[in-house]
C-alpha cells in the first residue's frame, strides 16, 4: 500500500471518529435539554403559614397532619382554629383571614359557599358517626340511645346549630325519642369534656372523639347513629393568602397518608 493511500485512509478514520464524537455530544446535550424542558416542572417551594379553620372533631388528626406537612415542607407552618363548624363559617364569611375550611357537615360548608367565599367545589374527605360517651365504667348502665331518657340521668348534647347536635337530633328522631339535656354545648369537644370531668353522665358525640379521649370516657354504640352519618367537606378559601401551600395541605388530607391518619382516628372513608 502506498504512503498516499495510507494517509488518505487515516484521514477518513480521524474524520469518522470526530463525527461520532460530535454526534454523541449532541445526543447527550439533547437528552439533557429534553429532561430539563419537557419533564414535569418542579413544584414551587412552599413557605409561610397556612391557616386552617376546622371542625373541633378534627383536632387530633389534623394536628398530626399539620406536623407531617411542616416536616415535608420546611419553612411552612400550619396554624389551626378548631371549633364548631357554624361559628367557624360565620368567622370566615365575616372576613376572618383563613386559607382552608374543613367542616363537619355540608350544611355548614354551604354557609361559606353560598357567600362565594370558597374557591372551587368543596370535596368530601371523610365521614363520621355518633356514639354515646359515658363516664368510665358506665355506672348508669347506658346501653342504648333510649337509656339516655332515664329520669335523673345528666345528659349533654351539642347545640343543634352545630353538626354533632344536628346529627344527634336526627338520631333521636329516628328512634322517636325525646330527652332534655342538662346543657347544649357549642362544639363536640365541649360536650365530651363535660363527661370526662364527670359533670355529666353521658353525651352524644362522634365516635372519633370517644376514641381520642381514651380511658377518660367509655363509648356505647347505638343503631340509630346510622341515620345520622355526617360527611366532612374541605375547601380552599377564595381570599387565601397562601393558596399554593393551602392546596398542598388539602392534597395531604385527601392523600393515602392523610386517609390513613384519619381512618386511624376512627373516621369513615368518604
Amino acid at each position: 500500500m502506498t504512503r498516499s493511500v495510507r494517509r488518505t485512509r487515516r484521514m477518513w478514520q480521524l474524520a469518522g471518529a470526530g463525527a461520532a464524537a460530535l454526534m454523541a455530544l449532541s445526543a447527550c446535550s439533547s437528552s439533557s435539554d429534553s429532561a430539563g424542558n419537557s419533564g414535569t416542572p418542579a413544584s414551587p417551594k412552599l413557605s409561610g403559614t397556612v391557616t386552617v379553620f376546622a371542625a373541633a372533631s378534627l383536632k387530633e388528626s389534623f394536628t398530626s397532619l399539620g406536623r407531617t406537612f411542616e416536616r415535608d415542607h420546611p419553612g411552612t407552618k400550619v396554624s389551626f382554629n378548631f371549633g364548631g363548624s357554624d361559628s367557624l363559617a360565620a368567622s370566615i364569611t365575616g372576613g376572618a383571614p383563613a386559607d382552608v375550611f374543613a367542616a363537619a357537615s355540608p350544611k355548614t360548608m354551604a354557609l361559606v359557599t353560598d357567600k362565594k367565599d370558597a374557591a372551587g367545589t368543596p370535596a368530601t374527605f371523610v365521614r363520621n358517626q355518633l356514639e354515646i360517651a359515658t363516664v368510665p365504667g358506665n355506672p348508669h348502665g347506658v346501653a342504648s340511645l333510649k337509656d339516655l331518657t332515664k329520669s335523673g340521668l345528666k345528659v349533654v348534647l351539642c347545640d343543634e346549630t352545630v353538626p354533632c347536635g344536628a346529627a344527634a337530633r336526627k338520631a333521636l328522631d329516628a328512634g322517636k325519642l325525646t330527652l332534655t339535656p342538662v346543657s347544649y354545648e357549642q362544639d363536640v369537644k365541649g360536650a365530651l369534656t363535660k363527661v370526662a370531668l364527670k359533670e355529666a353522665d353521658a353525651a352524644v358525640v362522634y365516635r372519633t372523639d370517644v376514641k381520642a379521649a381514651g380511658d377518660k370516657v367509655q363509648g356505647v354504640e347505638f343503631p340509630e347513629s346510622a341515620h345520622a352519618i355526617n360527611d366532612y367537606p374541605i375547601a380552599l378559601l377564595k381570599n387565601s393568602r397562601n393558596a399554593e401551600a393551602a392546596k398542598a395541605f388539602i392534597a395531604l388530607v385527601r392523600s393515602a397518608e392523610g386517609q390513613r391518619v384519619l381512618s386511624g382516628a376512627g373516621f369513615l372513608k368518604p
